[in-house]
């Protein structure tokens, strides 16, 4: 992975002057489309005063998640431990919202505005204990540039 290209790229998208949900698909769209083992990319957002994450832009297959209450699932544990979180092979986790059959591990990693976490990015691969430490270092600087749209 070239984190420094993949980098310029996501620069380019938000340099753009596309509407912030444009910049977001973008950013899913080519995430999916340029890192082989992200089958699936997306992004979940605070449902308002709720304690729940609203599923936004995405890229791949439909998913019925579209609601995920505050601690359930890699998505909902991230929304309370404001932490990353890099699950390697999902049959491992016991608190884990099954997406398909296909999804073998997942990151998720936290959005912040002034302090508070307002969302996440969500990636899913059908490969089991594909991510590294680039891809940390690659979507956090990604939800850094998303955290400036709001």
């Amino acid at each position: 992975m070239n984190v420094a290209f993949l980098q310029q790229e996501i620069d380019t998208i938000f340099a753009s002057k596309n509407t912030k949900d444009e910049k977001l698909q973008a950013i899913c769209d080519f995430l999916e489309s340029q890192i082989s083992y992200y089958d699936w990319v997306g992004f979940y957002f605070k449902n308002g005063d709720k304690n729940e994450l609203k599923l936004a832009q995405f890229k791949g297959e439909p998913t019925e998640h579209t609601i995920i209450p505050f601690g359930k699932g890699i998505c909902g544990q991230v929304a309370i431990s404001n932490q990353n979180f890099v699950v390697q092979d999902v049959s491992e986790q016991e608190n884990y919202i099954s997406c398909g059959w296909k999804v073998k591990s997942e990151i998720v990693i936290p959005i912040f505005v002034n302090g508070e976490n307002i969302g996440q990015i969500d990636i899913d691969s059908h490969t089991v204990s594909p991510f590294t430490k680039n891809d940390e270092i690659l979507l956090e600087y990604t939800c850094q540039k998303v955290a400036s749209l709001f």
